[in-house]
């Protein structure tokens, strides 16, 4: 009889073991993220777009890990509400943390206000989550390229800002 129990504690004491050492918490500091990232991005202009009937031009700012974007739309037709359209010109705001792995860039984060509180879910545009992938290519030290795997429209980017990472607690 005491075997069948021994072996029960035996296999119990393994599997506690087996989680307290298999799990950690997440760091309490920002990581770095990467360093030619670190600053301001801007695209000024999109091929062609006189004769696009819509368009954004986006601001990127990465701060260690983190980005913060700032999405400028136009459009030449009207598919929504005009309080929240503004006669074809409107901003859409995120937020959230990124990861480069070889040429690709993952962005993570959701959709804000102008001072990147999160958004309401009644307003106008988009709301929640935002996640995107850019094949990023670096053509010199202040000029960037991101294709975005959903856009046929690369955003062409200059370094408006150099920064540096100065890691943050969380």
């Amino acid at each position: 009889m005491q075997k069948p129990f021994a072996l029960r504690l035996l296999a119990f004491t393994f599997l506690l073991s087996a989680f307290s050492f298999g799990c950690w918490f997440n760091p309490n500091m920002q990581t770095p993220g990467e360093s030619y990232l670190q600053g301001e991005w801007q695209q000024d202009s999109v091929t062609n777009q006189k004769q696009l009937l819509s368009y954004s031009l986006y601001h990127l700012k990465f701060s260690c890990d983190s980005f913060f974007l700032e999405i400028h739309s136009f459009s030449k037709v009207n598919t929504g509400a005009d309080t929240c359209m503004n006669a074809g010109n409107w901003r859409e705001f995120c937020k959230g943390i990124y990861e480069q792995k070889h040429d690709t860039l993952h962005l993570k984060g959701q959709f804000c206000n102008a001072d990147y509180t999160i958004k309401d879910e009644n307003s106008c545009f988009r709301s929640g989550d935002y996640e995107e992938f850019f094949k990023v290519h670096k053509t010199s030290d202040s000029v960037a390229q991101f294709a975005s795997t959903t856009n046929v429209i690369p955003i062409n980017a200059h370094l408006t800002k150099k920064t540096s990472c100065h890691p943050k607690p969380l």
